[in-house]
């Protein structure tokens, strides 16, 4: 084989090597917009993301109402008399009935005085108003339904109580709506 010869053969590696390099380069610089695309922005990442409310500043008896993934929830700061009549509320009441203790929460070792859950109503979406005194604190302007204060169904056409999100408490002053574990 001739030194000529060699050349060319290294001549035609180089330019095998250099041509697949560039169409690798190719195809990533196709690839890479079009798998990125895919992936969710900033907002869509926001909006399924949970959300920190500082609750220390919610008087007893007072409700706020905070969105989370798009929905509405409201977060009650249940009095020491509103908690008691919902623990004393008989079964026969709702038409969805669970214990109220278990839609009362708190901080651990704090006091279990906070009902959250969804403002929107089981039976079409429609969002309830608050109303004072009496039994029920929500009612459905649309078609009638009325909740208590920890969001149970006690009439109308709702058929489940209002659900409540996933949310833990951090800390006394502190509620993450959006999941159940601290620091996640």
């Amino acid at each position: 084989m001739s030194d000529a010869h060699a050349g060319d053969v290294n001549r035609r590696d180089f330019l095998y090597l250099a041509t697949g390099a560039a169409g690798v380069v190719a195809v990533g610089g196709i690839a890479w917009p079009l798998v990125s695309q895919l992936a969710p922005n900033a907002r869509e990442v926001a909006g399924g993301a949970p959300i920190e409310i500082d609750i220390s500043a919610i008087e007893a008896g007072q409700v706020i109402t905070v969105t989370w993934r798009g929905s509405k929830y409201f977060v009650y700061h249940l009095t020491e008399e509103e908690k008691a009549a919902a623990e004393k509320q008989e079964q026969s009441h709702f038409r969805d009935f669970v214990a109220a203790d278990s839609r009362i929460s708190g901080p651990e070792g704090g006091e279990a005085v906070w009902s959250i859950y969804a403002a929107n109503c089981t039976h079409l979406g429609c969002i309830p108003t608050e109303v004072k005194g009496g039994g029920d604190t929500w009612n459905c302007p649309c078609h009638g339904s009325k909740f208590d204060v920890t969001g149970r169904v006690t009439k109308g056409p709702a058929p489940v109580n209002l659900p409540q999100p996933p949310m833990v408490f951090a800390s006394a002053e502190k509620l993450i709506i959006g999941t159940d574990k601290v620091g996640a």
